[in-house]
């Protein structure tokens, strides 16, 4: 049954709502124009009073006109992301909140770079960093030395460079600060030990060597800065720091064999290389903790450093989730051994789903709480995993996915707000010099420590006030993915009964028990035993429920996605179970012929909060599935009837 309670979030399928957001609009746009006529009342009007008579005046108008109705006729073979009926990517109908705040802000242009230049939205940015830090489970009390720091990126891609240049500047530090060596500060031994501290012990070092800098009068302070800086990696570079240091290698990062591509390219931009990124083999498409563990040992072995151990809180594929708490607490045993590195999650897609496990006081709800609301989620594990967000090192969460927020709005968070100033920058026709005590006064100039030159405070306006309309606990927010969440669970059981109901026509598989919002369907007509055979049948359907940018109204009954199971992500155990359960022969799946050598299967992202219209009595869940029957009973029809076979969909 849908919530009443989201009824008036939306703009919703219908447009139900476009009183609502066109009153907030028009009011808001006027409180804008009377806030520009009282910055100098006195100030005459520049532009006449009857310019819109004139007929360069209308000529304009007549012209802008034409190419906004062009571009509004143009905009109506956009893919219907509001609507129930679509389910393929991860983007769906936008909040009201955000939508009408970043409507009100953009007038205003703040660049969230400087305070200077976005007085207000800068400080709503730093409060919506804090926002989704208590809802992660990092500390978010801005008077705390430890309280985490974040920011707003345009996407997750972003935030995840942003993580790796935190995680290899906190790393570096202390190598550097050995190659000045400030008498009387207490170091590691050699450069190997100091480029294997855990991050909490670098950051401590970090501390103690701002604090023997400030008991220095000021001209040898500023000389031993100048010597520090010198020997930083930023400022020699890779090959530079290496050269320096012959004791060390550069080093990998481990990350999932699901892991979003953005880890490559930022292994390509940071110099490290794309040979540096190692893929930790899956079970179940979940990071594999034994094969972590394996890999890392022979990475102690070898002496080979590890930057970051990377685990993926809802893969953009699959929806799985790795187990949080195996990273952090591989991360323990190996610093104790020797071999310190980073743990960042990137939960660009789950993170939002933390809010289920919030209480309104920022508190971790009990496992037994959260489970009386669904069916079967959350398991123990998927539990384990939210509850260990707080021990990450950093965390990537995109408000524009499951935040409902307008494009592009993700998220960095870091733990510790103290390794932040490894990150800084500066620019002296843009920002001050010196740390303020204060939290807020000490990121006011935001541009020293974010990737970005220039960012839009529209973006920052919208996060924040949806936050503040809707808090980020399970009994604000947390309705919205507790809906959704519902729904998959819906989707997964009648995928079995349909798998049930077409036995004779198709193998019907969800290859992997859900453990959010995201379902896949692997299909095989009935009798066929090769994969090309099934990739064609799938692409063949799939083709009736993509959106065609070609296509002047494109319309379809319901719009999907598709994605790839590949067998290196896989893995040997569960690509022989996958091939089984679809009655595949292994010997089919060839990586020489084409369109052979992976599965495709659809992707159902079920984030509409509306698939299930108790308004109505509609289900669209119900729906997809009676569409998606006759569907593939037309699809098969030409096909002999198989005999009964095995039906179990997981």
């Amino acid at each position: 049954m849908s919530d009443p309670a989201l009824h008036p979030c939306f703009l919703g399928p219908y447009g139900e709502n476009d009183a609502l957001l066109e009153k907030l609009v028009v009011e808001f746009l006027r409180d804008h124009v009377y806030w520009r006529r009282n910055v100098h009342p006195e100030d005459p009007p520049a532009i006449p009073t009857d310019a819109a008579n004139q007929p360069a005046f209308r000529e304009f108008e007549a012209r802008l006109r034409r190419e906004l109705h062009s571009l509004s006729a143009a905009l109506k073979r956009s893919v219907p992301f509001h609507s129930p009926r679509y389910i393929g990517h991860m983007v769906s109908d936008l909040l009201i909140p955000g939508l009408a705040a970043q409507i009100l802000t953009l007038p205003y242009n703040p660049n969230n770079v400087s305070g200077d230049a976005a007085p207000v939205t800068v400080d709503l940015e730093l409060r919506t960093a804090l926002q989704l830090a208590r809802m992660l489970g990092y500390v978010d009390d801005p008077a705390r030395p430890d309280c985490a720091f974040g920011h707003l990126t345009s996407g997750g891609t972003t935030a995840n460079y942003q993580a790796l240049r935190l995680a290899l500047a906190l790393k570096a530090f202390p190598v550097a600060l050995r190659a000045i060596m400030p008498p009387g500060l207490d170091l590691p031994g050699d450069d190997w030990a100091a480029f294997n501290l855990r991050p909490g012990d670098a950051i401590e070092l970090l501390q103690r060597w701002q604090q023997w800098l400030a008991a220095l009068p000021p001209g040898p302070r500023r000389r031993w800065r100048q010597r520090l800086e010198q020997a930083r990696i930023e400022h020699l570079g890779l090959a530079g720091f290496l050269a320096a240091h012959p004791q060390l290698k550069a080093p990998v990062v481990l990350a999932p064999v699901t892991a979003h591509y953005s880890w490559s390219k930022g292994m390509k931009l940071l110099g490290l290389g794309r040979a540096q990124l190692q893929l930790i083999p899956e079970r179940g498409m979940r990071l594999d903790v034994e094969a972590l563990e394996g890999m890392l040992r022979r990475c102690a072995i070898e002496r080979q450093p590890v930057l970051l151990a990377v685990g993926v809180l809802g893969t953009t594929e699959f929806g799985t989730l790795d187990p949080i708490d195996g990273l952090v607490s591989a991360r323990e045993r190996f610093a104790a051994e020797g071999l310190g590195f980073s743990v960042h999650v990137d939960a660009a897609w789950g993170g939002y789903l933390a809010t289920l496990f919030r209480e309104p006081d920022g508190t971790l709800r009990a496992h037994e709480d959260v489970r009386s609301q669904f069916e079967f989620f959350p398991s123990p594990e998927v539990y384990a995993a939210f509850a260990a967000l707080g021990q990450a090192d950093s965390i990537t969460v995109d408000p524009h996915k499951l935040g409902y927020i307008p494009y592009g709005a993700g998220a960095f968070l870091c733990r510790d707000q103290r390794a932040a100033t490894l990150l800084a920058e500066d620019a002296d026709y843009v920002f001050d010099p010196g740390e303020p005590e204060d939290y807020f006064a000490r990121y006011r100039h935001l541009g020293r420590y974010i990737p970005e030159g220039s960012k839009p405070g529209a973006a920052a306006a919208a996060v924040y006030v949806t936050h503040r309309v809707l808090p980020l606990d399970h009994r604000h927010f947390g309705r919205l993915p507790q809906q959704t969440i519902r729904t998959a669970e819906l989707f997964y059981q009648r995928a079995q009964r349909l798998a049930e109901t077409l036995a004779d026509r198709v193998r019907l598989r969800v290859p992997f028990v859900p453990d959010s919002n995201l379902v896949c369907l692997a299909i095989n007509p009935a009798g066929n035993r090769d994969v090309a055979a099934m990739n064609a049948f799938v692409r063949r359907l799939y083709a009736e429920m993509r959106a065609d940018p070609g296509e002047h109204w494109p319309q379809r009954e319901f719009y999907g996605s598709i994605t790839t199971l590949r067998p290196e992500a896989l893995g040997p155990e569960d690509t022989l179970r996958v091939l089984g359960e679809l009655d595949l022969d292994p010997a089919s799946l060839d990586e020489d012929r084409d369109d052979a050598d992976r599965l495709v299967i659809l992707r159902h992202t079920l984030m509409n909060p509306f698939l299930i219209d108790s308004e109505n009595g509609i289900s669209y869940i119900e729906r997809y599935f009676e569409h998606l029957e006759r569907r593939l009973r037309a699809l098969t029809a030409d096909r002999p009837a198989a005999g009964a076979i095995h039906s179990d969909v997981a």
